[in-house]
């Protein structure tokens, strides 16, 4: 996170950032106050001991976990009188997920070893393949006069390149052994393994469950036959992971036949995205749409890490699913002259699944959302320091959203606005990793509200208890007053002249 030091620069860039080039916004009402008293920070706290609790199971996508937690939002909606927007007259918009993994039927032998799937060995693919091959003891992998061409290589896990894209996501020794399976698995099959079998090091024998849990799960996307009809998935030469107890009967295997058949399975379960809206008061305006957007779901239950396995998602992103509980209360209290529309998106977590379909098959047309507000993890980091991630270029697609937002976060919060993160070098590639996303690629003026990464996220140590309610309240108010001057500007925003999202 950023240095004390430099919090005078970051006021002074939210304040230059107002004049951006379309100019300063014309100064707006602020919410009133009847409004922004009903977001209040008890009701906050006591939603998000719900919401994210163990009682919810991490509400993984795909899972009756997130299935409950959806229903639950969509009966908090119907408290405060939000109108449902989903199917059926419900506040549920149902799509199916297509989950790809490997199946523990496949099958991995070695010599007169065999090793079960996700027991004994953890791939990281899910194509379906058949190697049969003589293997060749590779050492470490970095003695390149070893041929391994036409051969499964078997080599010792060693301890990847530094540098890289650095994340907090899981254990570090996840982290490590999942970038040291990538980096030497790729330089044996560039010279020609047909398969690779690492037998995992100290770090990577304490991470062998995790990638098993993890990888066991596969690949996730919206379901659509005809694309799938039309997707040939090539098989890559399979990267295994291997328990280190092998280590001496595989090296005893140099020279021998080995057989590996990878099995593939494919079948669909639901997901649902959460749609409600306060109807504005304006009849000319009330067509148009302010949309606020959250996810319901995360990791659910995975692997132990110090005793819990349970992997709440508190701030991920539990504290932007009641945030818009607390706005709905606010619109609900005081519409705004255009509509809000709410929009929790299933499966963030396995690709922005959710989002991309309801851009695809939005409850009202796109053209009518005049801006999309989103926010992902709001309750964490310094107490005066907020993100606002499409607030600069390249990511920045409508500076009179941009003017809006700074606007709203003078009239409340007064965060100094942390740029870093927004910034198209920094690592992390945050501002492509929310639901906002599809809407921009879409050309609607989209924002992203953040506090950023910690240390706790996508572990089981996302808790209610390490979130700071008091910075949570202030990020709702700013959210909840930039859709406010959104519903009430009497023009829509527009998008900047030749924007164009890319990475």
């Amino acid at each position: 996170m950023i240095m004390a030091s430099r919090w005078h620069a970051l006021a002074l860039l939210g304040a230059s950032l107002v004049a951006v080039a379309n100019g300063r916004a014309q100064p707006a009402a602020a919410p009133p106050a009847a409004a922004m008293a009903v977001i209040r920070e008890a009701d906050l706290t006591r939603d998000l001991a719900l919401l994210g609790g163990d009682a919810m199971r991490g509400r993984e996508a795909g899972t009756i976990d997130e299935l409950r937690a959806s229903v639950w939002l969509g009966e908090q909606l119907r408290t405060i009188g939000v109108e449902p927007m989903g199917d059926g007259g419900s506040f549920l918009q149902w799509w199916n997920i297509r989950r790809t993994r490997l199946g523990a039927s496949s099958t991995v032998r070695v010599g007169e070893q065999s090793l079960a799937m996700w027991r004994d060995v953890a791939g990281t693919g899910t194509a379906a393949t058949t190697v049969s091959a003589s293997t060749v003891w590779a050492g470490d992998g970095r003695d390149t006069s070893i041929d391994v061409r036409g051969k499964v290589a078997i080599a010792q896990l060693v301890a990847p390149p530094t540098g890289g894209r650095q994340t907090s996501v899981n254990s570090p020794e996840y982290r490590y052994a999942r970038s040291a399976m990538q980096s030497l698995g790729f330089a044996l099959t560039r010279r020609g393994a047909v398969a690779v079998l690492l037998i995992a090091d100290s770090a990577a024998q304490i991470a062998f469950s995790g990638v098993a849990n993890i990888a066991s799960r596969g690949t996730y996307r919206v379901d659509n036959p005809a694309a799938a009809a039309a997707r040939v998935q090539a098989a890559a030469a399979p990267v295994l992971l291997v328990h280190r107890s092998f280590a001496a009967a595989l090296r005893a295997t140099a020279g021998q036949p080995a057989s590996i058949q990878l099995h593939q399975e494919s079948f669909t379960y639901p997901s649902v995205n959460v749609v409600g809206r306060i109807r504005g008061t304006d009849a000319a305006l009330r067509d148009e749409y302010v949309l606020f957007s959250s996810h319901q779901d995360h990791d659910g239950v995975r692997y132990d890490i110090a005793g819990d396995s349970i992997w709440n998602g508190a701030d991920d992103n539990g504290t932007t699913s009641v945030a818009l509980l607390a706005i709905a209360r606010a619109f609900k209290q005081q519409p705004g002259r255009r509509s809000a529309l709410f929009v929790y998106h299933g499966a963030e977590e396995r690709g922005l699944l959710g989002s991309n379909y309801h851009v695809q098959n939005p409850v009202v047309p796109l053209a009518q959302i005049v801006a999309v507000l989103n926010g992902d993890m709001l309750g964490r980091n310094d107490p005066d320091s907020a993100a606002l991630l499409g607030s600069q270029p390249p990511h920045r697609n409508s500076t009179a959203l941009v003017n809006m937002a700074l606007e709203a976060n003078q009239l409340t919060a007064k965060f100094a606005i942390d740029s870093l993160w927004d910034r198209p070098t920094h690592p992390e590639g945050w501002y492509f990793r929310s639901d906002h996303l599809p809407y921009a690629r879409a050309n609607v003026p989209a924002l992203f509200f953040s506090s950023n990464l910690h240390p706790q996220y996508h572990t089981p140590r996302d808790e209610p208890s390490t979130i700071d309610y008091a910075k949570l309240t202030r990020m709702t108010r700013w959210l909840y007053t930039t859709g406010w001057l959104v519903a009430n500007s009497p023009t829509r925003p527009g998008i900047d002249a030749g924007f164009r999202l890319e990475r």
